[in-house]
């Protein structure tokens, strides 16, 4: 650990616990990591990376099952509760409500309580949700259990594309960001095939589905207590600056956050606000909030829709509708290797078309959405075999999960120190409309029938096709009129300059 001023050469001081590198600023010591450091996160060993990642993803993993699998119980649960498959699909939506909404409160906490105790918090709240639905005497506190649980959820998930960038470098990130994707979005399929099989079990029931979660989320807890550190950087240099102020009773030392540290209602109006300025004023977030926003709705449309249409075209019971989503999980590992050719390509041709190299499967992708529907709406006949549209389903989801992927990572290239923000606006778009779709898409199936309400769907996502091709030719003619982007740039080239005067004092 060291503590710098400006360019000058510091003297080093050292004590049992820490070494420092010391420079007087207004009477205060300025503590920064050594290079090296071992207590610096993108120090930690290969082995503390990957345990923290899959730690970390797995929370994803538990919260995308969660929010799945709760449909699958809806038979046993009107019978017990006494309520409507409507009053049902409102459990199912209102998840998203809260795991669109509340990160943009919750997302400032790190930067004041450090992410490993909002893991902790988090995995905990979410348990104790999982409960409370478990036990619901009625529909009215299943709801509330949703809401809290989606709340919970959301604080967790969102964490762990920080904790990847906390610990993995930039170039090391598209493996360990790919993987919280593929465990993320499979799980949200994985989580209906369990929840069918204890559906299908008379004395089990949807109570049984919370339970089997309650059961997981309290290992994960355990696991998060014993198995994660704390990643974010700041929090780290602040808690061993107030470490060397115990050991040496110099009130002196202090980390930069420290220096420039903003009260909690501050960051959190700033976390409330900017993502909302960035989804008014950024075409580019404007798009892909369009674009992922209709994706997860569809998505979670499909969640409410695809037990009961195999069971009315196929006589399907309800253990056999809940294998049918082994079709979305083999499509998101399927969005998945096809990821890893993306990484070459985006390697291969980053310097010639620098964030728009992101692009090239996603084009291909959009086209996926649409041709999958079509599939699924057109397919799903008595004299089809059933293999046909789960076909389209698969194909549908490998597309849903490129788009997933490329949200996090173009978005991250492109905004910089505001990519948080930016991926927080469109992630509240994503959640509200996966929240809106099967309040709306029910009835409409009803009316249409599934085969022309899809066929409706599907011709949205084709009209959305273009998105990623403008982006792709026209991406950073629209970035070099942004407001925030050229800022983000000129930041970028003055950190570049101060590096080539750095290189030149140096020689």
């Amino acid at each position: 650990m060291t503590a710098t001023q400006g360019s000058e050469k510091l003297p080093i001081v050292s004590s049992p616990s820490l070494t420092v590198h010391v420079a007087e600023d207004s009477d205060k010591f300025l503590v920064t990591f050594e290079e090296y450091d071992k207590r610096d996160p993108t120090n930690f060993t290969y082995k503390t990376k990957w345990t923290i990642t899959l730690v970390a993803c797995a929370f994803s993993g538990i919260a995308g099952a969660a929010s799945s699998s709760f449909s699958m119980g809806y038979q046993s649960m009107m019978r017990d509760l006494n309520c409507t498959q409507f009053q049902a699909t409102v459990g199912l939506s209102i998840w998203s409500v809260g795991f669109g909404l509340v990160p943009l409160i919750t997302s400032s906490f790190t930067e004041e309580f450090g992410r490993l105790n909002i893991y902790i918090v988090s995995s905990f709240g979410f348990m104790l949700s999982e409960i409370m639905i478990a036990i619901a005497p009625n529909i009215q506190i299943v709801m509330v259990g949703r809401l809290l649980g989606g709340a919970f959820g959301s604080t967790g998930t969102t964490l762990v594309s920080g904790s990847v960038a906390d610990i993995w470098k930039q170039h090391e990130r598209g493996q360990p960001m790919a993987f919280f994707a593929l465990v993320a979005v499979a799980a949200t399929g994985l989580g209906p095939v369990i929840a069918g099989v204890i559906e299908a079990e008379p004395r089990l029931g949807w109570r049984w589905i919370q339970w089997i979660h309650v059961i997981f989320t309290g290992t994960y807890f355990i696991s998060v207590v014993v198995l994660m550190k704390e990643t974010r950087a700041t929090i780290v240099l602040a808690r061993l600056a107030r470490k060397k102020r115990n050991e040496t009773g110099d009130h002196r030392y202090q980390a930069e956050t420290e220096k420039e540290k903003n009260s909690l209602m501050t960051l959190i109006k700033t976390s409330c606000m900017r993502p909302m300025y960035l989804l008014a004023t950024e075409p580019i977030i404007q798009g892909f909030s369009l674009w992922i926003g209709f994706a997860w709705g569809v998505v979670f449309a499909l969640i409410d829709s695809v037990s009961t249409e195999f069971r009315v075209v196929y006589r399907f019971d309800i253990r056999s509708t809940g294998f049918m989503f082994t079709a979305l999980i083999l499509g998101s590992f399927v969005g998945y290797f096809a990821n890893m050719y993306q990484e070459k390509l985006y390697q291969k041709y980053y310097p010639k078309k620098r964030q728009e190299a992101r692009l090239y499967l996603p084009c291909i992708a959009a086209t996926l959405l649409p041709i999958g529907m079509f599939i699924y709406a057109w397919t799903a006949r008595p004299e089809v075999p059933w293999i046909a549209p789960a076909i389209g389903l698969a194909v549908f989801m490998s597309g849903a999960f490129v788009i997933y992927m490329v949200v996090f990572l173009y978005l991250a290239d492109c905004y910089g120190t505001y990519a948080s923000s930016a991926i927080a606006g469109v992630n509240l778009c994503r959640n509200l409309t996966a929240g809106a779709f099967p309040l709306f898409t029910t009835q409409m199936f009803v009316r249409l029938t599934y085969k022309w309400g899809l066929t409706l769907l599907a011709c949205i996502g084709a009209a959305l096709v273009p998105i990623p091709w403008v982006l792709y030719f026209y991406g950073s003619r629209i970035r070099a009129r942004s407001k925030v982007s050229r800022e983000i740039l000129d930041n970028e080239g003055l950190l570049e300059r101060k590096k080539v005067t750095r290189c030149q004092c140096g020689a």
